[in-house]
């Protein structure tokens, strides 16, 4: 891995392939190499043409842990991504995100749109705009000590996910704390750039992808049948249906 350094954390990332740029954001509690390169995105778009951009998150991964949760807004971890197509002389490029990291991508979109040729947003549907519930409960899970005392489901899977990535698990409890921003209805249709969003059928916390959809200028709605939040991602049909998108809205560098 390679790394920069913005905004007083050093932020690691990988840059393989020839080809269009695509930057890959991963989600909560995940790495690039857990949300990318385990479930074949990285082979499969490399493979496709492509020139793939994956970092870890500030709070994730190699990079940089802070356990200050002001550190952790969508706009500040937008910034990261800006600042590494900088560092990489890309002045445009695909964005896909996944989840937390699909938020993120939309806030890419909104700060910095000159950067953002196409957008795939993936496990998050109008939860972008409406919420995805309760999530104090995950930061309470990830704080016990004893994990057999969590007694929320959801605080359970992301307990057991964060501790089989490794994960600063006092980094993570800041980040679930204001990564959440909301988008408004107004911010999500200033979105201009070509936009799929997939999400599972069986997914309890994206919200609905054609809500989102029908928010945005350029929205696209794909359902990925019989998947939930986790099991989505890797998901051949979402592979394919983001590559024949891909293909449908090349990148134009003007």
């Amino acid at each position: 891995m390679q790394s920069f350094t913005h905004d007083g954390f050093d932020l690691f990332f990988i840059d393989e392939g020839q080809g269009d740029p695509i930057l890959l954001i991963h989600g909560f509690a995940s790495t690039h190499y857990v949300n990318w390169v385990v479930p074949g995105w990285v082979k499969t778009l490399r493979d496709a043409g492509f020139r793939v951009i994956a970092l870890d998150n500030r709070g994730h991964g190699s990079s940089t842990k802070s356990h200050d949760r002001d550190d952790y807004t969508p706009a500040k971890m937008a910034g990261d991504a800006a600042a590494l197509l900088e560092h990489l002389n890309v002045s445009k490029a695909h964005v896909m995100g996944y989840s937390m990291g699909a938020r993120i991508s939309a806030f890419l979109a909104l700060g910095h749109p000159e950067k953002v040729a196409t957008l795939i947003l993936g496990g998050l549907g109008l939860g972008m705009t409406e919420g995805v519930g309760e999530w104090d409960e995950i930061a309470e899970a990830l704080l016990a000590r004893d994990p057999a005392s969590i007694q929320s489901e959801r605080g359970q899977m992301f307990r057991r996910f964060a501790d089989q990535t490794k994960s600063d698990r006092e980094a993570l409890a800041a980040c679930i704390a204001t990564s959440r921003e909301l988008l408004t209805p107004q911010d999500a249709g200033r979105i201009t750039a070509p936009t799929l969003i997939a999400v599972g059928t069986r997914d309890d916390i994206a919200g609905s992808p054609q809500g989102l959809a029908d928010l945005l200028p350029n929205g696209i709605a794909f359902a990925i049948e019989r998947r939930d939040h986790m099991l989505a991602v890797g998901d051949r049909t979402f592979k394919a249906r983001a590559l024949a998108f891909l293909e449908e809205h090349p990148l134009d560098r003007t």
